[in-house]
């Protein structure tokens, strides 16, 4: 079974929203004002109206927009035209554009993308091409990067509960890049591989923003046979192969169900929507379900002839999904899965009756008030109709457990209009080579120097590309550091990505700490004038300090170093403290006695010295 995979990732950028000055800041304090919008599709230029936007506006939503007096503005509610494009975004775009091998535009011209679930106040969002035609290397494959566009990013879904949905304002308008690739991935594997490289490239930047929430994968899926669908909001890397194998299964099934009942010798056209009451037969049940549903409703059915068998763990779970997000319907039931949920086999015997059903037919049962349980039914026939196309194009929204529920319609073209608030933005060659300029050698070079100069596992130089230290790349703190030093790379990677991670979670301020001290500190380490495990304190004491002098903080650590005579004395006086322990534990005793001397030379001298000469005195001590 042959997958096409390709992605859109988004990446929030760390700087000021892009169409106004209020601050990327998300709030959790009480707002200041709330504003209830409904929203409604345009038709393109063309006199078309998107199918997704149609779909959307047919639920009936309205949404509450929370919002703060310092921190959002009339942008945000859309009272205010955007004002003009933030340059600093747009720089990291174009910077971004080119770690990927992207051809930067010429000009700048943003579209308004028709978006009218309420993410949007205004109904649509702002989005421009920035640069194609890139590449990104994922080991021996080359994937085409097809567009990197600067858009901006969603309001914040807060809560939702009849018909409403709060949004708050917070997130709307922080600048993200969206970065497309062409479906030229095969594997479930490859994709985690190149999601994982591309959010490497984007973090090694140090301009994006980190955390939860800041990056979001939408895949594209589609099999042999089967059809693009999108699957939005996978945040969970390791995620992505389970999503996508579930997928490919959700496909498969599809197809088959096509085959099945082009077998059966029915077609589209022979499904008719007859719609029945069939509220009388459950007025005696003793389903606990079906007496809450009909305690505020009825009990409404219709036949879908010759699908018996189609329905039960395949296109069952397609339609009550499907029926949901169009009329927000809590009960709806197929009888494949009946007699259950209390429901008798009498029960269902009668329904059948009533239906007129035959031995090879299905029937779809809602049961709700009369408008939605209509509604219900009318959006499950539409989606039965669709089995018989195989699988359709479609947005679907991934779960915690990889799989994926059915959103909305696949957005078509009609959803793409100009903006006429912002005029076309000239990107001239002084700023793209200003930008350039500034680049250092690419991402894969990078590590592969990482790798093959200075011997780190491949795996810690993705680490290091891809971590941060006080906002800043580690990489660069690295560089500044083996540049000027003759350190060990390794020793000061492992400072990097383990040391100042320790310290910074036990409270410690490093980010105070200068690259010049830094530099000093391991300039001593790389002569021997302090030994490693010294790093760590030092560190700690340099932060609690920034006063003093950092030459002076190392002399004191140089100062109080052990000799090596004095270190064999202090293991002969534990040795001869602990005789008992030692005859008791013999070999088991090594790892506590380090504890021991360790507790008081840690930081005066080096740990592997430490170990060679607590061996040599446990030989002579069992001698």
């Amino acid at each position: 079974m042959q997958i096409k995979i390709g992605f859109e990732i988004h990446q929030q950028l760390d700087t000021n929203k892009l169409f106004c000055k209020c601050p990327s800041l998300l709030r959790e304090e009480k707002v200041n004002y709330t504003i209830l919008r409904s929203l409604r599709p345009t038709q393109s230029e063309l006199g078309q109206v998107d199918q997704a936007a149609l779909k959307e506006s047919q639920k009936g939503k309205k949404y509450l927009y929370q919002g703060y007096n310092d921190t959002t503005c009339l942008v945000e509610i859309d009272e205010e035209p955007p004002h003009t494009p933030n340059d600093m975004a747009l720089d990291i775009g174009i910077e971004i554009s080119r770690k990927f091998n992207s051809r930067i535009v010429d000009e700048v011209h943003f579209m308004r993308k028709l978006v009218i679930d309420g993410s949007t106040t205004a109904g649509f969002q702002r989005t421009a091409i920035i640069a194609q035609d890139g590449y990104l290397n994922v080991k021996t494959n080359k994937i085409p990067i097809d567009a990197i566009c600067l858009e901006e990013e969603a309001a914040r879904k807060i809560h939702e509960e009849n018909k409403q949905i709060i949004f708050r304002l917070d997130r709307l308008g922080i600048p993200l890049v969206e970065i497309t690739t062409a479906p030229t991935i095969y594997t479930p594997k490859e994709a985690l591989e190149t999601a994982r490289t591309i959010g490497e490239i984007l973090r090694s930047t140090g301009k994006v923003r980190r955390g939860i929430g800041t990056i979001r994968q939408d895949i594209n899926v589609s099999i042999e046979k089967g059809a693009r669908v999108e699957i939005k909001g996978v945040q969970d890397l390791n995620l992505i192969p389970v999503v996508i194998a579930k997928e490919a299964e959700r496909q498969k099934m599809l197809i088959q169900v096509q085959k099945n009942l082009i077998g059966r010798k029915i077609s589209r056209d022979m499904l008719k929507l007859k719609i029945v009451d069939v509220t009388h037969i459950f007025k005696n049940s003793n389903s606990d379900l079906v007496k809450r549903l009909l305690s505020n409703g009825i009990a409404l059915a219709f036949i879908l002839p010759d699908f018996k068998g189609q329905l039960k763990g395949k296109l069952g779970p397609e339609i009550a999904a499907y029926a949901r997000v169009i009329s927000d319907v809590k009960g709806i039931l197929h009888s494949d899965e009946l007699p259950g949920y209390g429901i008798t086999q009498q029960e269902v015997k009668d329904l059948s009756v009533i239906l007129g059903m035959g031995s090879d037919d299905a029937f779809i049962l809602a049961i709700a008030q009369k408008m939605v349980a209509k509604k219900a039914l009318e959006a499950g026939f539409e989606r039965a109709q669709m089995s018989f196309h195989g699988v359709i194009e479609e947005t679907r929204v991934a779960h915690e457990n990889g799989t994926s529920s059915y959103m909305r319609p696949l957005p078509g073209a009609a959803r793409m209009y100009p903006e006429t608030d912002i005029p076309p933005i000239v990107l001239s060659k002084e700023r793209i080579k200003k930008i350039e300029s500034d680049l250092t050698e690419s991402y894969e070079k990078k590590k592969r120097r990482y790798v093959d100069d200075y011997g780190l596992s491949p795996e810690m130089a993705s680490q290091l590309l891809a971590a941060t230290i006080a906002n800043k790349p580690s990489w660069k703190i690295y560089d500044k550091i083996i540049e000027t030093t003759d350190s060990s790379p390794r020793i000061v990677a492992e400072t990097l990505l383990g040391t100042f991670p320790r310290l910074i979670r036990e409270g410690y301020q490093l980010h105070e700490i200068s690259i010049e001290s830094l530099k000093l500190i391991f300039k001593y380490a790389s002569t021997g004038e302090i030994v490693k495990d010294a790093i760590s304190p030092l560190l700690v004491s340099v932060s609690n300090n920034p006063d003093s002098d950092v030459k002076d903080l190392i002399d004191e650590v140089i100062k109080d170093s052990f000799t090596e005579d004095q270190l064999r004395h202090l293991i002969q006086d534990i040795i001869k403290e602990k005789k008992s322990f030692i005859k008791e534990k013999k070999d088991q005793a090594i790892k506590p006695l380090m504890g021991l001397i360790m507790k008081e030379v840690r930081g005066k001298i080096d740990g592997r010295l430490v170990n060679q000469l607590l061996r040599e005195e446990l030989d002579k001590f069992s001698e």
